[in-house]
């Protein structure tokens, strides 16, 4: 089983940046997200026997408690860098997010996870960028944008996600969701 833990977002949310794709992607030829599956990782977990998911499950209900997480989605950029880009990314500013990042990465090692190496930087991948390509157009858009907040939400859970690979595409599953509050 391919693992991940995140946030879900509110359909509100979902719909404010379908009408960003459905702007965006007439001008680039790259691999859009489709909107059913933005969402905000928090750890990837990657495979894992699914004869030990209750283990996994039980881990990460011991994840401490916090208050609900205020989750802002704005701006867009590039990964890892304008000029080189893999990843155009939509922002995410949330207080307290990386701390349960940094959680849910300490719960799921002392199973045997790898920890991450990278410092958390939360984001939803828009799209995957595989080739070269002059993205200069993508650019223009995205300066014609009258706003770049696509909106917010309140995050009172995260879940454990299972990620299927497809010729079409991800598909995603949520297995378990765990209460930010107990």
């Amino acid at each position: 089983m391919r693992l991940f833990t995140g946030l879900d977002l509110p359909p509100e949310v979902v719909g404010n940046l379908e009408e960003l794709l459905r702007r965006l992607k007439p001008v680039a030829r790259i691999q859009w997200s489709p909107p059913a599956n933005l969402h905000v990782t928090t750890k990837f977990i990657g495979e894992w026997p699914e004869a030990r998911l209750e283990e996994l499950i039980a881990g990460l209900r011991g994840v401490p408690g916090r208050p609900p997480i205020t989750v802002s989605i704005r701006k867009v950029g590039f990964f890892p860098n304008p000029h080189s880009p893999r990843i155009f990314w939509c922002g995410i500013e949330a207080p307290g997010l990386a701390e349960l990042a940094t959680e849910t990465d300490a719960a799921t090692a002392a199973l045997g996870v790898e920890r991450e190496k990278r410092v958390y930087s939360p984001h939803l991948t828009l799209a995957r960028i595989k080739e070269t390509l002059d993205l200069q157009p993508l650019r223009k858009a995205v300066a014609g944008l009258e706003s770049l907040d696509f909106g917010g939400f309140e995050a009172r859970s995260f879940f454990l996600y299972q990620s299927n690979l497809r010729p079409t595409g991800s598909v995603y599953t949520k297995l378990a969701e765990f209460p930010l509050q107990s």
